[in-house]
């Protein structure tokens, strides 16, 4: 008797991705690629449909829904597909929402295709795969929870350095203008810095907000 294979979903908006993902996976025995999504809500409902194992999830998918809210949607429903993170992106403000919203596993696109293939594996056991880059700084947090950034602490400080005001930082998380400021406060305290863009620079080097 032959294992059923493991049904997966691809949620990417480039084709070229999702044609590179299929084309590695494809070639694995035991993998069947199933089902694939341009769109993060498209995404979402195909996985509800009740034939999916394990989702490839990229997090940016332009306009809509991103990655990580997909995650969360999906993973939501009792027996739900496994979500496996595949995305150029490593920074807290990316890794940390998806790993919140049930992500079972966080892979990089420039990981080795036996990797990927194992990872898929492990995400359709239950078990977590998380690139190295991923894993050494969730350790770090744990190592040192005082300087770690909250959840909210990475939402402000990524809305400084697209630019805006504290006013509009407040607008757009639905905060005081004083609950933004405190929150600076902690940041800069945290980080070690006196200013805006000091907090910027530092939080760029260290992986927390995106480069």
């Amino acid at each position: 008797m032959t294992e059923s294979p493991i049904r997966l979903l691809l949620a990417d908006d480039h084709p070229v991705v999702r044609a590179g993902l299929r084309a590695v996976l494809e070639t694995e025995p035991g993998l069947t690629v199933v089902a694939e999504a341009a769109t993060a809500e498209d995404a979402v409902t195909r996985a509800a449909q009740g034939d999916i194992d394990v989702v490839l999830m990229d997090l940016q998918f332009g306009k809509g829904m991103g990655g990580a809210e997909a995650t969360a949607q999906i993973t939501a429903h009792p027996g739900a597909p496994r979500v496996l993170i595949v995305t150029t992106y490593d920074s807290d403000a990316d890794t940390l929402p998806a790993i919140e919203a049930g992500a079972t596993g966080y892979l990089l696109k420039d990981a080795p295709p036996e990797d990927l293939a194992a990872a898929v594996r492990t995400a359709a056991t239950g078990r977590t795969t998380l690139a190295p880059a991923v894993a050494d700084r969730l350790m770090n947090r744990l190592r040192t929870p005082a300087t770690a950034l909250t959840r909210r602490e990475t939402e402000v400080l990524v809305l400084v350095a697209e630019g805006l005001s504290n006013q509009a930082i407040g607008q757009r998380l639905h905060l005081t203008e004083g609950t933004v400021k405190s929150h600076l406060a902690r940041i800069y305290t945290k980080l070690g810095v006196d200013s805006r863009t000091a907090a910027v620079a530092i939080a760029t080097d260290l992986g927390l907000i995106r480069r």
